[in-house]
């Protein structure tokens, strides 16, 4: 065979393999399957308490040549003052990743559950970091493991877990995808032309319930409310279709958005959506949220729930 030959069938072995790494946000079991032996693919199990998981539970059944990574308990958000939620440093993601066994040229696959969209948001946030820290090549698996176990199961691992070859990625903070308090102050006080998209409950939104950690209820004053359960479906279990998503995430305008809940788990669903499968420019995550923004308490706070008993006490002084 002539060194024409051999250079044409390597361009197309290149390209095959090229083609086979090249994903969009959310990939399927089909495609995973294709691409379950190659080495660039890197499959992150995030399975944690949220969904119900553990590595116990991994154990019990994984993708595989899947590694476990506990998204409540590895890094993937940090503590800071009291702080919950936040985004850990570019070193501290930079370990992470590595002990995973993500390289620069990795295509990352997050692995949810698969059981709620409070679950999904696990995915959510990881692909977010790993988008804020520079790497590009990441997707998350449509349906989670729940999908691929009910798609393949004659293709789970048990027991075994899969060996971990360290990786070489370099993390490198890129701010667009995220917003601090300070400036999150700044929208509200200069009310700046800026969407402020609640992903949390109508309670939490109103003020009739909040998070444990947050020293305040209520939301960021002039905030717009789009619970992030809304873009998932129950008897799927995965989210809902593009079509479906754009009609839901119609009332949210051209305009930047900064997308907060109480911790930035589930309004990473919301910018997840909005940036990645709707790919609406400019959408940012408020990675400390409610917890962060109630923690220094002369920030202000809209409750309507307060207004509310305040105006009944008005209402049974005069009467009384």
């Amino acid at each position: 065979m002539n060194k024409l030959k051999l250079l044409a069938i390597s361009s197309i072995v290149f390209l095959g393999l090229t083609n086979l790494v090249s994903a969009s946000p959310l990939v399927d079991s089909i495609w995973l399957e294709k691409n379950i032996t190659n080495p660039k693919v890197i499959k992150i199990d995030l399975r944690n308490k949220i969904d119900g998981g553990s590595y116990e539970t991994y154990l019990k059944g994984h993708i595989p040549g899947s590694v476990h990574s506990d998204y409540l308990k590895d890094g993937w958000r940090t503590s800071k003052n009291g702080v919950v939620g936040l985004v850990p440093s570019a070193e501290q993601f930079q370990v992470l990743a590595r002990g995973l066994g993500v390289s620069s040229d990795s295509h990352v696959i997050l692995i949810p559950a698969g059981v709620s969209s409070s679950d999904f948001g696990s995915s959510a946030r990881a692909y977010w970091s790993f988008k804020a820290f520079g790497h590009a090549n990441v997707s998350i698996l449509d349906g989670g493991y729940r999908a691929w176990s009910n798609k393949f199961p004659t293709l789970i691992e048990k027991n075994n877990p899969s060996k971990i070859n360290k990786g070489n990625f370099i993390a490198s903070f890129k701010p667009n995808t995220y917003i601090s308090t300070e400036n999150v102050l700044k929208i509200v006080e200069q009310q700046k032309d800026v969407v402020l998209l609640d992903g949390r409950t109508e309670d939490q939104f109103v003020g009739k319930a909040k998070h444990k950690k947050a020293k305040l209820s209520g939301r960021i004053p002039g905030a717009q409310h789009l619970s992030q359960a809304n873009s998932y479906d129950l008897k799927s279990n995965r989210l809902k279709d593009r079509e479906e998503l754009a009609s839901i995430y119609s009332i949210i305008d051209s305009k930047p958005i900064v997308s907060y809940c109480n911790t930035g788990h589930w309004a990473a669903t919301n910018w997840f959506v909005l940036s990645e499968v709707l790919g609406k420019k400019n959408v940012k995550l408020y990675d400390g949220s409610m917890v962060e923004w109630t923690s220094n308490q002369s920030n202000p706070v809209i409750d309507d729930q307060s207004n509310l008993q305040k105006i009944k006490g008005f209402i049974k002084n005069i009467n009384g």
